[in-house]
């Protein structure tokens, strides 16, 4: 929608329309406060809704799409705006769909292991609400406490233990939906297999561009017997990327495996003071093993010595809850941390094979002596995916620019590496231009006809994940003029 079209839009009408729907409060309008919603947590790339409404229901959220079919309005659908690729970016002249107030979990079943909950609910409370019957919510982003579930179900969001337990897909077993239209269905059931299409895994890492998760039935695991925490530090990044390697090459399927080098270790230490790492350290590496007592210990043996072969000054364990969660603590307020760092950050998300871990950090630091820009490697290092943070100046006229051009070749190396362009933060506004590097033209138009079977008049999330003819920054760095927002009520 154009700048004029949007002007033209009888916008106080609309709200009073939506306002009948949530209630007054539940419906945001007046230029201050929508700048609120202009960004997720890509902050580089800001544009303001025209209006967003806070639904409480399923039936509220379908009367309000209803409303934005008839009168061809475009929506995008936001959870916690964690995200971190442009996902939840407003489109011009846009009605934002926030799920913030759906915060009920709505049953728990702990004889067959799942529970159902409204989208707004936070990823961190869904363990919460069972642990003390010995169960866990395996996904866990490393903004699990403020992260809600709507938007990793949008993201195909991943975590610590994605590499032994999978993403969110896996632990998704059913979604209610409300589809472009308004229409309200269900997907998927109760049982892990079902047969027929998958429509569950199409829907999950949409990205909001097939409907919206109103009711999402989600897969609960009983906790591990044993549980230990390694920390191993080194004196340089390549030789923590290689131990990596050769532990799943031995066999071992830690629950999770993590890598920090020396920039982001200060950094978190400078703003949590852990105490546990090694400020000196070229890279720390934390490995999680969990399942039978005797399993854990005979694998903490192995760990440790693959360790020790690759070059680890010394190797830190914690089988204590409290000594677990300390040593975690750094790595879960990384991208926090990073803030402290420089005035801004740019964060990638591309993934590559283990194998290739030494050679990509050797070119990721090739490429930040090229372009000038400091960056901090902080990744999923057992599934290979890379969390690069580019640290820049915002001010500085050109600088995002350059940093957009650097994370580009990061993701085009990971391409060429055999990996891909993203591993949980999905594609949104910010990676759509680069789809053509790893799928072809049939690819594309393949998935083009999947999004129009759902959405035909492409009013759910437009232009997110797909390429257009306009450049990559173009429609991101758009901005409604606050005069023009205001002109509305």
């Amino acid at each position: 929608m154009s700048i004029a079209q949007e002007r033209q839009r009888n916008w106080k009408a609309l709200s009073q329309q939506f306002a009948a729907i949530v209630g007054k409060t539940g419906v945001v309008s007046t230029p201050e406060e929508l700048i609120v919603f202009e960004c997720d947590g890509l902050a580089s790339y800001r544009n303001r809704p025209s209006l967003v409404v806070l639904p409480k229901t399923t039936e509220d959220v379908a009367e309000i799409v209803k409303i934005c079919d008839r009168e061809g309005i475009p929506f995008v659908a936001r959870g916690s705006g964690t995200g971190l690729s442009g996902g939840a970016l407003p489109s011009t002249g846009s009605v934002l769909i926030v799920t913030s107030k759906m915060q009920q979990i709505l049953k728990v079943d702990l004889d067959n292991q799942r529970v159902v909950v409204q989208p707004g609910v936070i990823n961190a409370w869904v363990t919460q609400a069972v642990a003390a019957a010995g169960f866990y919510y395996a996904p866990d982003p490393s903004s699990q406490i403020i992260c809600s579930i709507g938007g990793n179900v949008a993201e195909n969001s991943g975590g610590v233990h994605c590499l032994k337990y999978g993403v969110t897909t896996n632990h998704v077993l059913g979604l209610k939906l409300v589809l472009p239209d308004g229409e309200i269905v269900d997907v998927g059931n109760t049982m892990p297999e079902s047969p027929g299409y998958d429509l569950t895994g199409l829907f999950v890492g949409s990205e909001g561009t097939l409907g919206i998760a109103t009711e999402i039935t989600l897969k609960i695991l009983k906790a591990p017997e044993a549980t230990q925490v390694l920390l191993a530090d080194f004196t340089n990044i390549e030789a923590a990327g290689a131990t990596v390697s050769d532990i799943i090459s031995a066999g071992i399927i830690p629950a999770g495996m993590e890598i920090m080098d020396n920039l982001s270790i200060n950094a978190v230490e400078d703003v949590v003071a852990t105490h546990c790492y090694p400020r000196d350290a070229g890279a720390i590496l934390l490995v999680e093993l969990d399942g039978l007592a005797v399993e854990v210990e005979a694998g903490s043996q192995q760990v440790q010595a693959i360790c020790f072969n690759n070059g680890a000054r010394g190797v830190k364990t914690a089988t204590d809850p409290e000594k677990r969660l300390k040593l975690w603590k750094g790595r879960k307020a990384a991208f926090a941390a990073a803030g402290q760092l420089s005035p801004d950050y740019f964060v990638q998300d591309g993934v590559i094979p283990r194998t290739k871990l030494p050679f990509v950090l050797t070119e990721i630091e090739a490429l930040s002596q090229k372009y000038g820009y400091r960056i901090a490697n902080v990744f999923h290092a057992g599934d290979g995916n890379l969390h690069p943070l580019i640290l820049y100046d915002n001010s500085v006229p050109g600088a995002l620019a350059e940093v957009e051009q650097l994370g580009g070749e990061i993701l085009k190396l990971c391409v060429q590496v055999g990996g891909s362009i993203s591993g949980e933060h999905g594609i949104g506004a910010d990676k759509r231009c680069f789809m053509p590097d790893m799928f072809t033209e049939a690819d594309l138009e393949t998935m083009q006809w999947i999004r129009r079977a759902f959405n035909p008049k492409e009013l759910a999330n437009p232009e997110k994940i797909f390429p257009t003819p306009r450049t990559c920054g173009e429609a991101a760095h758009a901005h409604i003029p606050a005069q023009t927002i205001a002109e509305r009520f």
